[in-house]
Parts: C-alpha cells; sequence; structure tokens
C-alpha cells in the first residue's frame, strides 16, 4: 500500500505541479482580494477533485466501452507522461501542465478562474486524467492500493490548496530560477514512472515473446 501510495502520490505531484499551478494563479489575479482569491482557489479545487475522482472511477469503464485494453493505456499514458517529463526536465511550457498562450489570453479576461483555467487545465489536466485512470486501472481492485491512490491524490489537491492560499508570496520567495529547479527535479522521477508504464503496457500486451 505505501509503495502504490508513493507511487501515487508522485505522479499526481508530477502532473498537477502545485508550484507551478500557484505560481499561475497568482499572475493570473494580480487585482483579486484576499477573500475572492480563497473563494476561487477553493472552488477550482473542488471542481478539479471532482473531475478527477470521476475520472479515476469510472475512466476505466469508458475505456471498456470503447475497447481500449489496460495494455494500451498503459503505453498511451505513459508516453503522455513522457512527453510532459521531458518538457518539465528543459523548463518548457506545456499545454499538458500548464495553460497555452491562447488559453492565457482568454484567461486574462476573465473576473473569476476558478472553472477555468484553474480547475482544468490546470490541475485537472490531460495528463493528471490519463494518470488517475491508469493508477486505479492499476490497483487491480486491490482495495488497499485504491485507497492509497485515493488518499495520495487527495493529498496532492490540499497542497495545491494550501500553496494557491499564498500563490503571491510563494512566487516571489522561490523565483523562477527555484520554480525551474522543482520542476526538473520532478520530471526525472516523472519520466522514470512513465517508461516504466510504458515497459508494463508493452508487456501485457503480449508483443513480446515470453
Amino acid at each position: 500500500m505505501f509503495e502504490a501510495g508513493l507511487l501515487a502520490f508522485t505522479t499526481f505531484f508530477a502532473t498537477v505541479a502545485p508550484v507551478d499551478v500557484a505560481v499561475l494563479f497568482a499572475a493570473l489575479t494580480p487585482h483579486a482580494s484576499q477573500g475572492r482569491r480563497i473563494a476561487m482557489a477553493a472552488r477550482g479545487v473542488l471542481i478539479a477533485a471532482a473531475i478527477l475522482f470521476a475520472f479515476a472511477l469510472f475512466g476505466n469503464k469508458l475505456l471498456e466501452l470503447l475497447g481500449i485494453s489496460l495494455a494500451a493505456l498503459r503505453v498511451a499514458g505513459g508516453v503522455l507522461l513522457l512527453l510532459m517529463a521531458i518538457d518539465m526536465v528543459f523548463a518548457r511550457s506545456s499545454g499538458g501542465v500548464t495553460t497555452t498562450d491562447d488559453e492565457d489570453l482568454e484567461a486574462g479576461h476573465r473576473h473569476d478562474i476558478s472553472v477555468f483555467p484553474l480547475a482544468t487545465p490546470l490541475i485537472a489536466g490531460p495528463g493528471t486524467m490519463g494518470a488517475a485512470i491508469l493508477l486505479y486501472a492499476q490497483a487491480e481492485g486491490d482495495a488497499s492500493r485504491i485507497t492509497a491512490v485515493f488518499i495520495a491524490l487527495g493529498l496532492v489537491l490540499a497542497l495545491t490548496f494550501a500553496l494557491l492560499l499564498v500563490a503571491a508570496r510563494l512566487g516571489q520567495f522561490i523565483g523562477v530560477t527555484g520554480q525551474n529547479v522543482i520542476t526538473r527535479v520532478v520530471g526525472i522521477l516523472l519520466a522514470a514512472l512513465s517508461v516504466q508504464f510504458i515497459f508494463d503496457g508493452v508487456r501485457e500486451s503480449g508483443l513480446l515473446p515470453g
């Protein structure tokens, strides 16, 4: 259970990227009062939590309806996470863990960013949705492992909310260099995890001789 929880926490931490989310949140709400920031942060995290838990619980059933195997999901999820990890290691913006330029432009004209872009795609982005489905499916019905995945997701969301509350100070404290260092270290870990997902998927697909 501990190993499953650690794997899930590392994966969710890398795909949600709480530090990046907090810094972007501060940049998108420069004139909002502290009370309004708290309200938007709470609403955004709750909506993202609903999306991610729904994907974890029902995403695999949707894949079954579409005829997609768990092995294919592991390979696809691993490739997606690997692409995100490469961007993180080189400190590049990615649509998987951040907003695109067009999304930033649209968000800049919004008074309430709790749903878009905070809840999605910043917190509940495509990489995190895929990771939620993959980690839940990988638990294979084991109650302790499923619990560990949900606890890990809850901890990352709680950490994200806590950082959103101090977003303005956080950005000033760590600076761009500090943010890039954290992103690169987590990106390396995510790269290793994503390659392992690909290995597991290929092995379970039966494409390779036993």
